[in-house]
């Protein structure tokens, strides 16, 4: 059976960097020491004010593109993985789409979180197995500062700005995707939210914003870490076996359980 072929891949972050050391001057309680030892960070890109999601995809995709020695006019499907679209209405992929001119493609975004780029890999995997598609793009980007509480150090420090792209088609040679395995879990949801925005708290109101509805929160860290750390593990265990089998063709890259 066919595979699914990697055919380029391209990036792109934001020139401006925000070190711990910046946090810690913008009065955070917080020092690079004690961020680096528990997250690994030291530093993240942060996207200007104008610069939106689609803009961030639309560098990274045409990075892919040319590594692909393809134009956007060879795609018909582009999906972006993201929670910080550029607008509700319409999405992040309808506004990239339009910066490359490829009108003949088929848009939407996928909204999975930290896992959206690889729902996307998985999403576009069944369009170019069934035959819907032949050349896929596939996005992961984030604004993701846009979200922040900057006065909480227990999100604030996480999270940057980016993205990544990859273009698939189905073809057994060259680079290969080995397979993708996606799961949820919806019963913890309220560990790690942004409860505004939604149907929830509409219309958004001066007292929704005052009540820190729209940023990002973590009411539970250690909760929410532990819970990722033992979907990882068993996620790679579920990869290994799959790819080791040979009754199985691969399919997917980067195994990731969204908690």
């Amino acid at each position: 059976m066919p595979g699914i072929r990697i055919l380029g891949t391209g990036s792109y972050v934001p020139p401006r960097v925000l070190t711990n050391f910046d946090l810690q001057k913008m009065g955070l309680d917080t020092t690079d020491e004690w961020i680096t030892q528990r997250t690994g960070v030291r530093e993240r890109r942060i996207a200007d004010p104008d610069v939106a999601t689609s803009d961030l995809s639309l560098e990274a995709s045409r990075k892919a593109l040319e590594m692909a020695g393809l134009t956007a006019k060879d795609l018909d499907l582009i999906l972006i993985g993201t929670i910080t679209p550029d607008t509700c209405c319409p999405s992040a992929a309808n506004w990239l789409q339009a910066k490359l001119d490829a009108p003949q493609a088929v848009t939407f975004d996928v909204t999975a979180a930290c896992s959206g780029f690889i729902f996307g890999l998985n999403v576009a995997t069944q369009y170019l197995l069934t035959g819907f598609s032949k050349t896929v793009l596939v996005v992961g980007a984030e604004v993701m500062t846009r979200t922040l509480n900057w006065k909480d150090r227990t999100t604030c420090i996480l999270w940057g700005d980016g993205a990544g792209a990859a273009i698939l088609t189905k073809d057994s040679g060259g680079h290969q995707l080995l397979s993708t395995h996606i799961h949820t879990d919806g019963k913890n949801g309220q560990d790690l939210l942004m409860p505004g925005g939604g149907s929830r708290t509409t219309p958004i109101s001066h007292e929704s914003v005052d009540k820190g509805l729209h940023t990002l929160n973590m009411i539970e860290a250690n909760a929410s870490f532990r819970v990722a750390v033992r979907h990882f593990v068993e996620s790679i265990k579920e990869a290994r076996t799959t790819t080791r089998s040979p009754s199985r063709t691969s399919r997917g890259l980067f195994p990731i359980r969204p908690t």
